[in-house]
């Protein structure tokens, strides 16, 4: 696991997936995030969001909050942490992305912004899975 990086485990919830994925886009988007997901895949979905602004001070431009849902609806993983922001993930299989691009180890300063926003993200998806 790498630093700044949050997993999530649920099991025998029985959670719509894509229901999930799209509540989490939906927070993020009111919480000024740009958006962007994967395609739809037997592997799961990843989400990225990034957010400019102030965070540019503290963030790279080109790191994203990412998400990874993995896993069935009775048994899955949600894996939020920085990562680079993907230029083609809208066109990307899951299978083609490679963790080590995905989840990078940050610095102090952007594992301090991760954890905040990781915690609250991670709140609200425990929430969105009841």
């Amino acid at each position: 696991m790498t630093i700044g990086e949050k997993v999530l485990h649920f099991q025998n919830k029985g959670s719509d997936l894509g229901d999930l994925q799209q509540k989490i886009e939906s927070y993020l988007t009111n919480e000024g995030f740009s958006v962007q997901h994967s395609p739809d895949s037997s592997n799961g979905t990843v989400i990225q969001a990034k957010k400019g602004g102030f965070l540019r001070d503290v963030v790279d431009a080109d790191r994203a909050l990412t998400i990874m849902i993995s896993g069935s609806p009775a048994d899955f993983t949600v894996r939020l942490g920085i990562g680079k922001w993907l230029q083609h993930l809208g066109i990307a299989a899951v299978e083609t992305l490679l963790l080590s691009d995905l989840f990078l180890v940050v610095d102090v300063a952007e594992s301090a912004w991760n954890f905040e926003i990781e915690d609250k993200l991670a709140k609200q998806i425990e929430s969105f899975v009841g």
